[in-house]
């Protein structure tokens, strides 16, 4: 039986492709990251699939034989003669050739639900490391009707979204993730499994969609607003951030609230739960 790398080889050498680094692509060649992503994302004949960034379809076909339907996003124009070709004979095949980030998912999910009366919408991809967090924060702000995501990325972005609030790796990401989502590593990818091979590690992560967040917020936009502001001066305690970033009037108001909330007044925002974010903002609305 064929290998994926000698099937990716003959691919890119039919089609005359190479990898386009401004894209950030690198093929995926390990048959076993393939058999892992698609066991961990738990796909039926019920189930609507859209894979970002199908590339040359290493992860599509087998999308394919396991789902009801599966959408593949793609920028790259070159990628979509060799999509097209390869899986033409599939009825359950449908190539949308743009960016993710300006799709209309929530409609599209609507739709395709309806139509092919499917009971569940899941996303599965090897995203494009440059641009992986702007895909991942729009799948989840816009709250759409999704049950998972499904998801290989730089093993440093990884090590973010998937840290418990207030523990190590603690991001601004990690928080927003954790409102929506409940994470969990499901493999290190080695560098060598891909064509050409990346400079970093990779690591395939599975996100759950919460039936409801764990906190309840009168004001999400602040929530998520002292979040940000609170880690962009990382190095900088939390009252300076709150006070640089405009958030608190000045240290003496600052120092009131940190005391009624029981805060160390030289806490930084990284060691903050979800929950004492939560409470922040309550006192400083």
């Amino acid at each position: 039986m064929e290998s994926l790398e000698e099937k990716t080889r003959f691919i890119m050498k039919k089609y005359g492709i190479s990898a386009n680094k401004s894209l950030g692509q690198n093929f995926l060649i390990n048959d076993e990251v393939v058999s892992n992503i698609i066991t961990a994302s738990e796909i039926s004949k019920e189930d609507l699939v859209i894979e970002i960034g199908p590339g040359l379809g290493t992860l599509t076909e087998s999308l394919l034989q396991n789902a009801g339907k599966v959408i593949a996003i793609e920028l790259d124009e070159r990628m979509i003669k060799i999509l097209k070709d390869r899986f033409f004979m599939y009825e359950n095949f449908e190539l949308i050739n743009d960016d993710v980030l300006k799709v209309d998912l929530a409609q599209l999910i609507k739709k395709e639900k309806e139509i092919n009366n499917l009971k569940n919408a899941k996303i599965v991809a090897n995203l494009p490391y440059y641009i992986t967090t702007p895909i991942i924060m729009k799948l989840l702000e816009e709250e759409l009707d999704i049950e998972s995501i499904t998801v290989m990325i730089q093993k440093e972005v990884a090590d973010r979204i998937i840290a418990i609030p207030g523990e190590e790796y603690s991001g601004a990401i990690t928080y927003s993730v954790y409102y929506y989502a409940e994470s969990e590593s499901i493999m290190i990818v080695e560098n060598n499994s891909f064509i050409p091979e990346p400079e970093v590690q990779s690591e395939v992560i599975k996100l759950k969609i919460r039936k409801s967040p764990v906190v309840e917020l009168k004001n999400k936009d602040l929530f998520f607003k002292i979040i940000k502001i609170s880690f962009m001066q990382r190095r900088k305690t939390l009252i300076n951030a709150l006070v640089n970033g405009g958030i608190i009037k000045d240290k003496i108001v600052a120092k009131e609230i940190f005391e009624k909330l029981g805060f160390d007044i030289n806490i930084r925002g990284e060691k903050l739960s979800m929950q004492d974010f939560a409470r922040l903002c309550e006192y400083v609305k």
